[in-house]
């Protein structure tokens, strides 16, 4: 299923800086990257569970914000994009051009 995952961290203080970048890290690992704090995963059930268990014990549940959007298995008929696209097809783990 694809997931998009995006992020609001509180970056005032240096602690705040190290969760963003920690943040980044482990969606990396996950997913692709399409704008600066949002990502594509391609993940299975399993995987979806964990990578929400591991991010909410980085961020500050009071000052930061983590969204998923669960888009499932046939999420080309759910994503539309409008301007420059260099997409990324998860499933593939290659660009559409």
């Amino acid at each position: 299923m694809l997931v998009l995952i995006t992020y609001d961290v509180n970056t005032i203080d240096k602690n705040g800086k190290k969760r963003l970048n920690h943040v980044a890290k482990i969606c990396v690992r996950y997913g692709q990257r399409v704008q600066n704090s949002v990502f594509e995963c391609s993940l299975d059930p399993s995987q979806y569970v964990e990578i929400k268990e591991r991010l909410k014990n980085i961020i500050d549940l009071e000052k930061d914000n983590l969204r998923f959007y669960n888009l499932g298995k046939n999420w080309q008929n759910r994503v539309e994009t409008l301007g420059k696209d260099d997409s990324y097809d998860p499933d593939k783990g290659s660009l559409i051009f």
